[in-house]
């Protein structure tokens, strides 16, 4: 199987909530589209500190983790991400990789969004077992 690419939205959650209480205006949310890497052996969605820029999430803790490579490395982690994928969203925590590394769809989320990789068409779907209510 190759890699699979979903075009995502990212969308500061807490930008959203004042939106709705009518803090802020719907134009003053920050949210960035994002073309992310598909990653089933990724447990969170992993943002680069590019994306982090963007969307100014709050950090709430440093994580220990293992890289592809096998290092183990502390990376901030931010929360009150909403993911939009074709109808789905979810709100979660995030994984601030350094640089501009390349962003990573995790499997938390896709869990969260009923998500599942088809590896004969290479592309992210619906999980066909589990009807969206």
């Amino acid at each position: 199987m190759g890699l699979v690419y979903a075009d995502i939205e990212l969308i500061n959650g807490y930008d959203l909530e004042m939106a709705r209480r009518h803090v802020i205006g719907e134009e003053e949310v920050k949210r960035i589209q994002v073309n992310a890497l598909v990653d089933t052996g990724s447990v969170y969605l992993c943002i680069n500190e590019s994306i982090q820029e963007i969307l100014q999430l709050p950090v709430m803790e440093r994580l220990r983790s293992e890289t592809a490579d096998g290092r183990i490395e502390e990376f901030d982690m931010v929360q009150g991400v909403e993911v939009h994928f074709k109808g789905h969203k979810t709100t979660c925590r995030a994984m601030v990789l350094p640089g501009s590394a390349e962003p990573l769809f995790g499997a938390i989320p896709m869990e969260d969004m009923n998500l599942l990789v088809h590896p004969q068409r290479q592309e992210l779907i619906d999980n066909p077992k589990l009807a969206r209510i």
